[in-house]
């Protein structure tokens, strides 16, 4: 039987605009330990169709990374906000798309480890092109992609975000 931890205690260590940190004393099977946790509102996720079995993808410089990531679109959701109403702000924001159907696929814990942090999955079709509207301290370039190709980059290993690499294969397997 899997063993499932009691918080004993809870301290908030940080708190910023985008996560906040907590350190909890829990119970563990052989007596108590601390787990750090990130607080995070979560983020939508999105697959745009731009064509026949082709999407939308960006690139984006990435601090923690160090590097420009190739990824879906995608952004934070804010407190209190519905996450499909995101993943449309966040479609028009990064690509200036606008979405007829709108489809909710599923949600997953990128880093469970040790982050709150809920993703949610978005298939968008129907695309309407218009003009984006970065956050001001956002630097976005969109290219629209071969489903396929996308798929072999991921199988090659080419394309390291989990968010993008989740996207892209069940773009491949939903979008004929």
């Amino acid at each position: 039987m899997t063993f499932e931890e009691k918080t004993l205690s809870e301290e908030r260590i940080y708190e910023g605009k985008i996560i906040n940190l907590k350190k909890q004393k829990v119970t563990v099977k052989s007596g108590t330990s601390y787990r750090e946790i990130i607080e995070h509102s979560g983020g939508a996720v999105i697959i745009a169709v731009t064509g026949e079995r082709r999407m939308a993808m960006i690139r984006q410089f990435r601090k923690p990374a160090g590097k420009v990531m190739f990824e879906v679109p995608a952004g934070k959701i804010d407190p209190g906000e519905d996450p499909m109403d995101a993943a449309i702000r966040e479609l028009r924001e990064e690509t200036g798309y606008t979405a007829p159907s709108v489809k909710y696929l599923t949600r997953f814990y990128p880093t469970v480890g040790y982050s709150e942090e809920v993703l949610y999955l978005y298939l968008m079709e129907g695309l309407t092109p218009g003009e984006t509207d970065f956050d001001e301290n956002e630097a976005i370039d969109m290219e629209d992609w071969s489903i396929d190709d996308l798929h072999q980059m991921v199988m090659r290993g080419e394309i390291d975000d989990a968010k993008t690499i989740i996207a892209i294969e069940y773009a491949n397997s939903l979008v004929k």
